[in-house]
């Protein structure tokens, strides 16, 4: 049961730290200059889902692939929120179409290094645990 809370904590610092990110990338224009509207407004709206979710997503922290190689594990990681955001979220929640394209090219790259922000942060987390 420790573990689980373990997990879950350390998905919710990753996602925080991960959204704090992607709202400074967004502020100061890094998303505009990859040609990619995602420029979120910091709020609590917007905060706490991706609280949640990071937390949930916490839980793939325990699966036993990978090893030792953590930061390794956490990259590969990061491509199951990522492909869900992608694929799932965006074409049938937000309306932004298959990957988000709606927003720019090169979203499902702003969107996997977000996730790979979260996943490492996190991994971080429960290796200092």
């Amino acid at each position: 049961m420790k573990k689980w809370f373990l997990v879950y904590g350390a998905g919710t610092l990753g996602a925080f730290i991960a959204a704090i990110a992607l709202w400074l990338a967004g502020r100061y224009g890094l998303t505009s200059a990859l040609d990619v509207r995602i420029a979120p407004g910091l709020s609590a709206h917007w905060l706490y889902p991706r609280l949640v979710w990071g937390g949930l997503w916490g839980f793939l922290l325990l699966l036993p692939a990978f090893g030792s190689r953590w930061i390794f594990k956490a990259l590969v990681l990061a491509l199951v929120p990522t492909l869900v955001q992608l694929f799932v979220i965006y074409p049938y929640t937000t309306g932004y179409g298959v990957a988000g394209l709606s927003l720019g090219l090169l979203t499902p790259l702003v969107i996997y290094l977000y996730f790979a922000v979260w996943a490492l942060v996190a991994s971080i987390t429960l290796r200092l645990a």
